[in-house]
């Protein structure tokens, strides 16, 4: 390192090189080296930003009008609402309140038994292909099928196969098994539920199969064999190593799948068009038809708006208690 020092008669300084010193970095370089990952996610913050923020405030900013079909081409034209939407869609004794809130509680049950069947579904067939046998590739290969395919494909198939007269379960319900005394309708009534409720457990357990396979290849063999020499059975294996195991994998795996279920549009939407059966009218489409039916999108807004603070209120109380459960087990 090269140093300058004053000569004690008042010389011109004296340059004096000192081997053992270490330069310092310059500041620019560090600066640009600490900046360099912002301007890499920089593009992805962008595009978040467009394509999910920036709807998320023009939603709030609608929840606050009355915007109907008369204010389309000029949304800041249409009259300030207020609050007004929002009493209108909590209401629950008038008419558009009171269908919210029977959508919302269809939507609860019809979550809670997708994502059961799901995980289920998808835990079994996982614990499953850990053993070694003839054909395991192949079926790991057919499970992720439903996952892999289109979902407007896949649900069109489906809507095909619950046709009354010429639809392939009635055909095997009924003409092979004789399980029905008749040819139902699935895509009207009260069986519509059970119609969509098998759609998305079809289309949505391959990735819980996917998901929890993934878990499994981080329990040690070791843990199994033990076991097996102490004496535990398959069932106590499983319940003693191979769910506590998976208790992370699982906390984020529900969640998803919870997340995914609850906001689901497009599965109900293309199995039974605009207007779903009352006994399948999950709040998605429900908040479609109050906006895109009625003309009614600062309602519509409103709407999405409670859902929107439903689920993050969902969300942080899972988050905690999952959270307060780790350090449980940990402690």
């Amino acid at each position: 390192m090269t140093t300058i020092v004053n000569s004690p008669k008042g010389d011109p300084a004296v340059r004096e090189d000192i081997p053992g010193a270490a330069r310092k970095p310059r500041r620019p370089g560090r600066i640009r080296r600490m900046g360099l990952p912002y301007l890499l996610l920089l593009p992805a913050l962008l595009l978040e930003l467009l394509v999910h923020l920036l709807p998320i405030a023009i939603g709030f900013f609608m929840a606050f009008k009355e915007l109907t079909q008369f204010y389309l081409r000029d949304w800041g034209a249409a009259p300030w609402a207020g609050l007004g939407n929002f009493d209108v869609a909590v209401d629950f004794n008038a008419p558009v309140g009171k269908a919210l809130l029977h959508s919302f509680w269809i939507t609860c049950v019809f979550t809670l038994m997708s994502v059961g069947l799901c995980w289920l579904l998808g835990t079994a067939a996982a614990v499953f292909m850990q053993e070694t046998f003839t054909g395991r590739g192949f079926l790991r290969t057919l499970f992720l099928v439903p996952y892999a395919l289109p979902v407007y494909a896949a649900v069109i198939t489906w809507a095909f196969m619950f046709q009354r007269d010429n639809g392939l379960v009635n055909h095997v319900l009924h003409d092979q098994l004789g399980l029905t005394s008749g040819h139902p309708f699935w895509l009207i009534g009260d069986n519509s539920f059970f119609a969509l409720l098998t759609v998305s457990v079809w289309k949505g357990w391959p990735f819980a199969f996917l998901i929890v396979m993934a878990g499994l290849q981080n329990i040690p063999k070791e843990l199994y064999e033990a076991a097996a020499m102490d004496g535990a059975g398959i069932w106590q294996q499983i319940r003693r190593i191979t769910i506590p195991s998976l208790r992370p994998v699982n906390q984020v795996l529900v969640l998803v799948l919870f997340l995914w279920t609850f906001n689901d549009f497009n599965t109900p939407f293309v199995l039974f068009g605009r207007a779903a059966p009352e006994a399948a009218d999950l709040i998605s489409v429900h908040i479609y038809q109050s906006s895109f039916a009625t003309w009614n999108f600062g309602t519509g807004a409103a709407m999405s708006v409670l859902l929107l603070l439903f689920l993050l209120l969902v969300t942080g109380t899972y988050l905690v208690l999952t959270s307060r459960g780790r350090k449980v087990s940990r402690g």
